[in-house]
């Protein structure tokens, strides 16, 4: 009697519950269609505005002034939109330029470096110079173009999946789906690129978010008589894509800047620091790149660093930190000094190939270790080394609060002294090596220094190269903080042009130097158009020995092979006066005029012509026993 009662019940839960699921999915489908979002947030069909005035917006409101592309028509409303609003628009002649150009404004001014490029293979052009400003801890920002948003996966030109190359590059990767969507992800993407440890963020974007809605719509083609069932769902369904597209677009936002996160060292972590270093007799540092990291100005860095007058080595964007010549700077004898020293301090300096993984460390050392990036702090420290204080933070705030601590502190003099005169008796022996005859052409050595004697105050070198750009680095002195760019860790070739062109145009009173290698200058020599036509006159000086010779040195006495080592001695200085600028050949038949030749080309840069000066190079041994593995 009783069964029926309970079947029917049963029967109304079941049912209850099919509603509450189907309920669910009606609601989650309605979701995903933006029919929820519309129902509040309409949109306009009769506004002629465009996505990329969004992004340019944005950009405005984060103090981006540069950006740097090479034109498509997937992100052609952004540049247009940039432009209006004052944002220098600067095209170069590959796209792999253009990010090198944004990391170099990203590492001089302090902000982010944008650059846009269109999608498919400007987009993969892009991955070494992405990969570069990761391992050099690069604030920039790749906006891609993209298909659109319903196109994806249907074989749409230049559609790949961009996401999944970027992932492992970047800190944050996002696909704006919508309009509305375009501002804050802009604005969590840039954030997310300056904050902790920085590095790239990608963000890509459709081209039908980018542009005009009459134009998307036009795009879709809609039919004005669906036939049938089906074609009524397809022709509804479009629609609907499109005014979700479209719906709260221009809607008032916040464009500003979102907090950026950085982190520092406890007050405790710097107290033990302090008395560490009180008590050390032989303390020695060794400065990264992550010093020059805002928030602290690098001026007031420097202040600190010569008020707690311990010896430094100065690596990567930290070059120049002491100008060109100072009693705390030590150029020469690193491994010998770090043997010897009794308190080691590693401010964004990483134990990597650079420091042969922290074996040049002494495990009698007292070493302190401060990285934001905690893998970097660590790296190979459970094999070689050992720090007695690991603090992820931010080094130069580090150090300022270091030098506060210690303030009346000196450490002991003879210890500073000897650390110099072996630096100048090394330095001594570099000169007389660069009066030695080569077997032909010049004295890369004594080249080098001659350019070196006749820099400016202002000068900006950028290192693009590998064996020449090695000696260049012995030899050449930044004459000031944050003069100094080389591409880092990843040891990237052909980031010249681009270092260059982004330096310039953050330094335009700055005499900018491209040292290259013959072989680096392959992959960017064709910016010198870029240089004329955006009127960046900056100077290259090219060691042209016609040879991939820092892979020579090891691969003839390894191998016995010179096989895809030799290059030839071609006339550079004509292809740069083809593309408009000024070519200046230096061999030993001029050698007598080297600083007549050398002060021509900074006469024609400052009359705004881009100069490369081609200089034909014979071999030393000065490098021998380096490596390129």
């Amino acid at each position: 009697m009783d069964s029926a009662p309970d079947s029917l019940s049963s029967c109304s839960c079941y049912c209850a519950w099919l509603l509450v699921l189907l309920g669910t999915a009606l609601i989650g489908a309605a979701h995903r269609l933006g029919l929820i979002y519309q129902l509040w947030h309409k949109a306009d069909p009769k506004s002629t505005r465009h996505g990329g005035e969004l992004v340019a917006e944005v950009l405005k409101a984060h103090g981006v002034r540069c950006l740097f592309t090479l034109v498509g028509g997937h992100i052609s409303p952004i540049l247009v939109a940039s432009e209006k609003l004052g944002i220098r628009v600067v095209d170069t002649r590959h796209e792999a330029t253009a990010v090198f150009a944004a990391d170099a404004v990203a590492r001089l001014s302090g902000t982010v470096g944008v650059a846009a490029v269109t999608a498919g293979p400007g987009v993969t052009n892009t991955v070494t110079a992405v990969k570069n400003a990761q391992m050099a801890e690069s604030p920039v920002l790749l906006i891609g173009g993209a298909a659109a948003t319903l196109q994806k996966g249907r074989g749409a030109l230049q559609d790949i999946d961009q996401l999944c190359l970027f992932k492992p590059l970047c800190k944050f990767c996002a696909s704006v789906r919508t309009v509305r969507d375009i501002v804050p992800t802009l604005r969590k993407a840039i954030a997310a690129t300056q904050s902790g440890t920085p590095g790239p963020v990608f963000v890509e974007f459709p081209i039908d978010i980018l542009y005009p809605y009459h134009l998307v719509e036009k795009e879709l083609g809609f039919k004005k008589t669906p036939r049938g069932l089906l074609g009524g769902i397809i022709n509804w369904y479009l629609h609907n894509h499109l005014k979700n597209l479209f719906a709260g677009a221009w809607k008032a936002r916040d464009f500003s800047p979102l907090p950026v996160q950085v982190p520092q060292a406890t007050a405790e972590q710097v107290q033990q620091c302090v008395e560490l270093v009180s008590r050390a007799k032989k303390p020695v540092m060794l400065l990264g790149s992550q010093v020059t990291l805002p928030p602290t100005p690098v001026e007031k860095l420097r202040e600190a660093l010569e008020a707690l007058g311990i010896p430094c080595f100065l690596g990567g964007m930290a070059r120049g930190m002491f100008g060109r010549d100072s009693p705390l700077h030590i150029r020469q004898n690193r491994r010998e000094a770090l043997k010897e020293a009794d308190l080691v301090i590693l401010a964004g300096t990483v134990c990597d190939f650079r420091l042969s993984y922290g074996r040049v460390l002494s495990r009698h050392s007292t070493i302190i270790a401060v990285n934001r990036d905690r893998a970097q702090l660590l790296r190979n420290s459970d094999v070689f080394w050992k720090p007695h204080v690991a603090i992820q933070g931010d080094a130069s705030s580090f150090l300022l609060s270091l030098s506060q601590g210690l303030k009346g502190y000196s450490p002991p003099q003879d210890w500073a002294v000897s650390l110099k005169d072996g630096d100048q008796q090394k330095e001594k022996t570099n000169r007389e090596k660069s009066e030695e005859p080569t077997e032909q052409h010049l004295n890369p050595l004594k080249l080098l220094h001659h350019v070196d004697d006749l820099l400016p105050e202002n000068s900006l070198l950028v290192a693009d190269g590998g064996d020449f750009v090695g000696s260049a680095a012995y030899i050449m002195r930044p004459r000031s903080p944050l003069h100094w760019l080389d591409p880092g860790a990843f040891g990237t070739l052909g980031v010249g042009g681009g270092f260059a062109l982004g330096a310039k145009l953050c330094r335009p009173d700055s005499e900018v130097w491209i040292i290259y290698g013959d072989g680096s200058l392959g992959y960017s020599i064709m910016e010198f158009d870029t240089f004329v036509r955006h009127k960046t006159p900056v100077i290259a000086l090219v060691g042209n020995d016609a040879c991939w010779s820092q892979i020579a040195r090891e691969q003839v006495p390894l191998l016995g092979s010179n096989v895809a080592c030799g290059l030839a001695y071609v006339d550079y200085h004509l292809v740069a006066e083809g593309l408009g600028g000024k070519g200046f050949l230096l061999n030993r038949q001029n050698e007598a005029h080297m600083d007549n030749i050398i002060q021509a080309a900074q006469e024609a840069c400052k009359k705004g012509y881009p100069a490369l000066i081609n200089a034909l190079i014979g071999r030393t041994s000065f490098r021998e026993g380096s490596i390129s593995m």
